[in-house]
């Protein structure tokens, strides 16, 4: 039997273009990262013999204006280790964000591996926590006996959550000014620090200025994050620091682009002006002809994809181009109205 003697089958539509919002962790390593890495000079890095690795925490350190820093396997270690340098003792407490990242996605790391108690504050739609309220969580000390001992504040910028919006320098300094009163340090979850420093025009030194940081190679190797030879990948993450941040600032314009036209699409709602990186949130209006599901459904079928929760999330990075940017306002446009998708975005 050959293919014209079938009837009534017809095959899956081939996906000929991938648009992926999911997320900016979905970036692929260009060529000039992949010649990086498999020229890399390297050696043991739980040695501290790791010469590429020194390197990048070398240069991370003076762009971050901190005498020391530690590369990582991942940013939810990064934050674990610096929570538990700073509380030391089991049954503190770290004051942070109730739309955190720290305390929503990072499986509860904090308490379960380190004894930490999350005392959380809710964060206003800029990502900011209202000053008073961060003031009047810190425990009194003469409650010691009843109460966990405050001995943290953390802080995320940008904040993913709230739409990748960026907490300013004078922010940032009065949370640090209140630690400074109370005998705390204060933390800064930066995976996304270099959008922020970008947004608001400040020097990434400047930004985390007020932030205390502390270089724990012993707490590293207990969690598990001494990888050896791991110069393979800061040879990499160099290219990224030299190359890439650069890109940021045309991540944010596309970003506002596609907010921009999405909010025209009628049955979408998009809050342009909170749209201050490279994030953006996506709302289904009630009385629409599809749902959030069936939307997201809709798109991956033509190679757009993104995140689903109660609204969609869409995440720009430096491999999505203005095209992709039209190909995907495209296809949202068509799937609202239900016409015909086309791979071209036409």
């Amino acid at each position: 039997m050959n293919c014209q003697e079938i009837v009534g089958v017809s095959s899956p539509k081939m996906v000929t273009r991938t648009v992926d919002l999911r997320s900016d962790t979905v970036t692929k390593p260009c060529e000039t990262m992949r010649a990086a890495m498999a020229s890399a000079e390297v050696d043991d890095d739980v040695l501290g013999a790791d010469p590429t690795a020194f390197r990048l925490e070398s240069e991370m350190a003076k762009v971050m204006g901190k005498e020391a820093a530690l590369f990582v396997p991942s940013g939810t270690m990064g934050n674990l280790i610096s929570v538990l340098v700073h509380c030391d003792i089991r049954g503190s407490e770290v004051i942070l964000g109730h739309n955190s990242h720290i305390h929503i996605y990072e499986n509860g790391g904090i308490a379960t591996i380190g004894g930490v108690h999350p005392r959380t504050v809710r964060n206003n739609k800029d990502g900011t926590m209202d000053l008073d309220a961060i003031e009047a969580s810190i425990r009194d000390p003469r409650g010691e006996l009843v109460y966990p001992t405050t001995r943290l504040i953390c802080l995320e910028n940008s904040q993913a959550n709230c739409g990748g919006r960026c907490l300013t320098v004078e922010y940032t300094d009065k949370v640090g000014e209140i630690a400074k009163k109370h005998g705390l340090k204060l933390h800064i979850d930066g995976a996304r620090i270099f959008n922020a420093a970008i947004a608001l025009g400040v020097p990434v030194d400047r930004l985390v200025q007020a932030a205390d940081s502390v270089s724990a190679r012993r707490l590293k190797k207990t969690l598990g994050g001494g990888m050896r030879q791991v110069g393979i990948l800061c040879a990499a993450a160099l290219v990224g620091l030299h190359d890439n941040v650069a890109k940021l600032e045309t991540d944010h314009k596309r970003a506002k682009i596609l907010a921009e036209g999405l909010n025209q699409i009628k049955g979408l709602s998009v809050d342009v002006a909170s749209v201050e990186t490279n994030i953006l949130y996506i709302h289904v209006e009630e009385g629409s002809n599809v749902t959030t599901e069936k939307l997201v459904k809709n798109l991956e079928e033509h190679g757009v994809l993104m995140m689903q929760e109660s609204s969609s999330r869409i995440v720009i990075h430096h491999q999505i181009s203005a095209s992709d940017v039209q190909y995907t306002l495209s296809c949202f446009q068509k799937a609202l109205t239900g016409g015909v998708l086309e791979e071209n975005g036409n």
